[in-house]
């Protein structure tokens, strides 16, 4: 059985990036709502309380009942986890004469603690808390004060349990790392939650989950699907059945690409020309939901009438992955998104649902798909939305304002490739304005398309910065768009970050 540490989330927006952090530190964890610990269960071996957005005070606050777990399992309580242990305990929980919010150095450090072993005073936290904790029982030992806050962590006598009021998640926290890594070895928890094992449980559970019976998969060219994909064709082989289609709004030559790429990894893939239909369903259509639903639904009447096509299926495999889970879910349970890989199909094709991946995020996932020997080109690719191209065509979409897409984003993303860009890039993408503006090339005056450039630096997509790329790079980019695209004579590019625009135009 595979231990793991259970995270309860209060709301926190970092509460996935202490998952990432312990994962990163090679060990499984999950994250539950506050108030859904999993009882009985044997694999736990320790517990982690989230931050949340509320002050213990307020009355709609999140204040589960923690006596079943508190000297049961080790805990570490972050932020409004500290203060909420400290409150249960009997200790204030007051508004601070100033929020704090950012860097702050540590004063004091009780080296001697285990949580604080290997902390230096004067190392760098990040703190993110308009309350403080002004008083404790007698039971608490402060181990780490700043200048500005008496009980910036602290420890609880008689019970494995800890608090820290800044983010140990958090980059900008230097000794954070260190911190969850201490964690760890109270816990007792063993680092054994590798790409290779995660595929050695992850087979023998398909294995007995799908014995012989068929499986469909739709295979997007993305990460997700491929390496669900091959993790899939490794253990069930030609049972597996991959549809890829082609809605017209890939980019340029990429059904070809991705078809070539599956058949040299084995893959057994029906490829389907689907684009006249998705061009039909489109025309005239400007608005930004209704394309996205237009395309959405599209794909599956597609995938659909394909799959029925096969005989014998009684699965459909999906390369949903962990974020898709949890950004599905509040943490109260009830579904605040509704999330293309998260349920639906299934329903509708009276199918089985297996989900490989479901576990993992998407830096495990590259990581696996490497262990799997999947080629560089596949799994280090970016990011590409599910309508495709749809949504970096702002307006309505016609089979020409493709092509002078496609063309103006081979050029850009073939530039990144070879000037060595590709991989410092999070997400980069060319984006058709609606728009045409005056030009002149040669003794002739031209009245074309404008299109914009979008490079983004990111970790995880919730927040991203616009990628400083080469001025020499983005003249050479320039110019050869409007000297080979017809259709265009005019570039520019997009210098704003997330938030407050997003990464994709719509």
């Amino acid at each position: 059985m595979l231990e793991k540490i259970v995270i309860l989330d209060f709301g926190s927006q970092t509460t996935q990036l202490i998952a990432r952090r312990l994962r990163d530190l090679n060990t499984y964890c999950e994250i539950f709502p506050y108030n859904k610990f999993p009882d009985n269960d044997p694999s736990v071996k320790g517990v982690i309380l989230s931050g949340s957005p509320f002050s213990v005070n307020d009355s709609e606050a999140f204040k589960p009942d923690l006596s079943a777990i508190r000297k049961k399992y080790p805990i570490l309580g972050i932020c409004y986890g500290a203060q909420y242990l400290a409150y249960c305990s009997g200790g204030k929980v007051e508004k601070g004469d100033s929020r704090e919010y950012g860097r702050a150095l540590l004063d004091r450090v009780d080296t001697a603690d285990l949580l604080m072993k290997g902390i230096s005073e004067k190392m760098q936290v990040w703190m993110s808390h308009g309350d403080t904790i002004t008083s404790v029982p007698d039971t608490f030992r402060i181990i780490a004060e700043t200048a500005d806050v008496k009980v910036t962590a602290y420890r609880i006598e008689g019970e494995a349990s800890w608090g820290v009021q800044f983010h140990p998640e958090v980059f900008h926290t230097e000794c954070g790392t260190t911190i969850l890594d201490n964690f760890l070895g109270i816990c007792g928890k063993q680092k054994d939650w590798t790409p290779a094992s995660f595929i050695e449980t992850t087979t023998q559970k398909l294995k007995a989950q799908l014995g012989d019976d068929q499986v469909i998969l739709a295979l997007s060219g993305g990460v997700d699907s491929s390496v669900s994909a091959v993790l899939l064709n490794r253990v069930i082989g030609k049972n597996l059945t991959c549809i890829f289609v082609d809605n017209g709004l890939l980019r340029k030559n990429e059904f070809e690409n991705v078809l070539k790429d599956y058949a040299q990894l084995g893959l057994n893939v029906k490829g389907i020309d689907a684009k006249s239909r998705f061009y039909s369903m489109l025309e005239g259509v400007t608005d930004p939901e209704r394309k996205r639903k237009i395309i959405g639904k599209g794909f599956i009447d597609v995938f659909e009438a394909e799959a029925r096509k096969l005989t014998g299926v009684k699965w459909l495999a999906q390369g949903t992955i962990y974020p898709d889970i949890i950004e599905s879910l509040s943490i109260t349970g009830t579904t605040i998104k509704s999330h293309h890989n998260v349920g639906g199909l299934p329903a509708r094709m009276n199918l089985k649902l297996v989900e490989p991946l479901r576990m993992l995020f998407k830096d495990e996932v590259r990581r696996v798909g490497r262990e799997l020997g999947i080629p560089t080109n596949l799994i280090s690719r970016h990011p590409f939305p599910g309508p495709g191209l749809g949504v970096r065509i702002l307006g309505a979409i016609t089979p020409e304002k493709v092509r002078v897409l496609q063309d103006a984003d081979a050029i850009f993303i073939n530039a990144l490739r070879s000037w060595n860009l590709y991989d410092r890039v999070w997400q980069a993408a060319t984006i058709l304005l609606p728009i045409q503006s005056v030009g002149v090339m040669g003794d002739e005056r031209t009245y074309e398309n404008a299109v914009a450039l979008r490079a983004v630096t990111s970790t995880d997509a919730m927040t991203a910065d616009w990628a400083r790329l080469p001025d020499d790079f983005l003249a050479k980019v320039s110019n050869e768009i409007i000297n080979k695209v017809k259709g265009v004579n005019r570039v520019v590019y997009d210098i704003s970050s997330k938030p407050p625009a997003t990464i994709e135009w719509e």
